[in-house]
């Protein structure tokens, strides 16, 4: 009988995470995939990172996912937007070599303890008495397992849309799962459609670049694991070009041959990549889209242009791509398409991404509503982690809103819901200063630690630099100084005032033009050399004030975070809450207080008796 302690179901970004990080902590792992050859396939955009991206990269990094060595490793462009703003809205971003992505992350993969590759599909999970226990393969392999992980992606009842013809498919080029989905719904998981889109891939030898604005990357570039040093890989520019009036007539004169404006499909389109028969209709008063021509790597000559999604069909394709600056001779190499999928509303999870209706089953990715790479990679990583502590019977890890963008991600999906495709932004963590991109390590070791995803070696290095902060912040604060201790030129120079009462080494820091560097220029560095510790000195010390604002409105709100729910209770009949609320509760399952305020339907009022129930409760316990 072919037993394993997790089966991670689908090789995407979600699955990959899962199955690594699970082996990692030592369980025996299995992951199943339709091609072994398409693992971590980039699909749409060959690109990681962006605004909140980025930082949920970093800190699938920290928790000893893959996502951001591989991105170091193949990276042909990296920038870090946002730069003229402020700490908090910060991203990295880097383009990728597409092929050897993937290759990077099949090769990690074939070279990690505790975890077997098969190819196949998935047409049925197997339960007993606990819950889910395995998954039955198309050719009728059963395969048994402590807990399975799916992460299926675009292929559960996948159909392709060009124009308005449509297929059956995962991905262009590729067979769906259409069979899985029966199972779920034999579970009693309530199913529904969405869609996501990708545009054409062009010949790069057809684009005329001689017209159009070049964008470079950062030098040097700034790798995005902590653990890389530099990143020594030739970089690539991109290019910019816009639509105009005459790609917009074509369009507008095509919607009829649109699958979403002729009513074809059973899922809304997406908001946050909309295609560009949307943006036509949706911004009549715009005489021009941006379009970002980017390399797909240094070995092909595919182009991705990013901003012209569509799902019109072929022939009118070619026709308005060749209206654009520089695309006028352009080869369409792979026409754009639309893909419609089923997934299964995030609200049937808990906050460890376990289905309540089937215990030992997780799901993470695109199956729990999700649009993005990033998205999927933080959710399959947090199901792999989960799922191994569940099968250990320890503690499960659940990053609350204030401790990662991960946190934020998978509260919203499982307390919110989503009824379209979830994309991650910096908007949406309420303590973003907190959780910035280049503090993920510090913020989340603890928990690696704990769950046994870094090395002695690694563990140490990250102690002696976090201490070298703490001890630096602390000296800044306590030494004082005079105006006679610094060079009146330096004063009037960096608009320094009167400072004969005294000032600490912190306050003169936190002066807007004032840098660590000018301290040392000054004779008060205290010898740290290490640029990222430099960095959150002059972030810890520059944004105190608004940083001690929100670690105490943090500090008020663990306690409701803090206050645990039974998960026994029946809120229908709790009395004076609102029937709304009582079902919403009911359908969520939340597991403490701060949970349950964030849940729609459920008001001030309702927590409030909540709150009233459960001391009562406490006290006749």
């Amino acid at each position: 009988m072919l037993k394993y302690d997790v089966i991670v179901v689908g090789a995407g970004h979600a699955g990959c995470e899962a199955a690594h990080i699970a082996a990692l902590m030592g369980a025996k792992t299995l992951l199943v995939t339709i091609q072994l050859d398409a693992i971590a396939r980039m699909s749409c955009n060959p690109a990681i990172g962006g605004l909140a991206k980025g930082q949920l990269v970093r800190e699938i990094d920290v928790l000893g996912g893959l996502m951001a060595r591989a991105t170091d490793a193949t990276g042909i462009q990296f920038r870090m937007l946002n730069t003229s703003k402020g700490p908090a809205v910060r991203s990295p971003r880097a383009q990728a070599d597409r092929a050897q992505y993937s290759l990077f992350m099949k090769r990690d993969l074939d070279r990690t303890p505790n975890l077997d590759l098969r190819q196949g599909t998935v047409t049925e999970l197997m339960t007993d008495e606990k819950g889910v226990c395995g998954v039955i393969l198309e050719c009728g392999t059963r395969i048994y397992s402590s807990a399975v992980i799916l992460t299926t992606g675009t292929f559960l009842d996948g159909i392709v849309h060009i124009g308005l013809r449509n297929y059956p498919a995962g991905r262009a080029g590729e067979p769906p799962a259409d069979k899985l989905s029966k199972s779920l719904a034999m579970l009693g998981l309530k199913l529904g459609r969405f869609m996501t889109d990708t545009p054409p891939r062009l010949d790069g030898r057809t684009i005329d670049y001689s017209g159009l604005d070049v964008q470079y990357g950062d030098e040097p570039p700034v790798p995005f694991s902590f653990s890389t040093v530099a990143i020594n890989r030739p970089q690539m520019p991109c290019y910019i070009t816009f639509t105009n009036s005459e790609t917009h007539k074509i369009v507008r004169e095509n919607l009829n041959q649109s699958p979403v404006y002729a009513g074809m499909l059973d899922a809304p389109p997406p908001r946050y990549c909309p295609d560009i028969e949307t943006k036509v209709v949706r911004y009549p008063e715009r005489e021009r889209h941006q379009i970002f021509l980017e390399p797909e790597g240094p070995e092909t000559n595919e182009v991705y242009p990013n901003g012209i999604f569509t799902t019109l069909p072929e022939d009118v394709q070619e026709k308005f791509i060749h209206t654009i600056k520089g695309l006028e001779h352009a080869r369409m190499i792979r026409p754009a398409y639309g893909i419609e999928y089923t997934y299964a509303p995030p609200t049937q999870l808990t906050l460890t991404e376990e289905v309540r209706a089937a215990p030992f089953l997780f799901h993470a990715g695109q199956i729990n509503g999700t649009s993005g790479y990033e998205e999927a990679a933080a959710q399959g990583i947090m199901a792999g982690i989960n799922a191994v502590l569940k099968i250990r019977g320890e503690e499960p890890l659940i990053l609350h809103r204030h401790e990662a963008y991960i946190g934020v991600l998978i509260d919203d999906l499982v307390t919110k819901g989503t009824n379209e495709p979830y994309r991650m932004f910096t908007s949406r963590a309420e303590y973003r200063l907190i959780l910035r991109q280049d503090n993920a390590d510090l913020r989340l070791m603890e928990h690696a630690r704990r769950i046994g995803a870094v090395d002695d070696t690694r563990y140490e290095a990250f102690r002696r630099y976090s201490e070298s902060i703490e001890k630096e912040v602390e000296r800044l604060d306590r030494s004082h100084i005079k105006t006679a201790q610094l060079d009146k030129s330096y004063l009037e120079e960096h608009d320094i005032g009167d400072i004969e009462r005294g000032m600490t080494l912190a306050q003169l820091l936190s002066r807007p033009n004032v840098t660590y560097q000018h301290l040392v220029a000054l004779g008060f560095g205290a010898g740290l050399n290490d640029p990222r510790a430099i960095e959150q000195v002059e972030i810890s010390v520059k944004y105190s004030g608004y940083i001690k604002r929100q670690m105490e409105e943090i500090s008020r709100i663990s306690k409701m975070e803090d206050a645990q729910i039974p998960q026994d209770m029946d809120f229908k009949s709790l009395r004076g809450i609102t029937g709304e609320a009582a079902e919403k509760l009911t359908e969520v399952r939340p597991r403490t207080i701060g949970h349950a305020s964030r849940i729609s339907g459920v008001s001030p009022a309702d927590v409030a008796i909540l709150l009233i129930h459960l001391k009562s409760r406490k006290r006749h316990a």
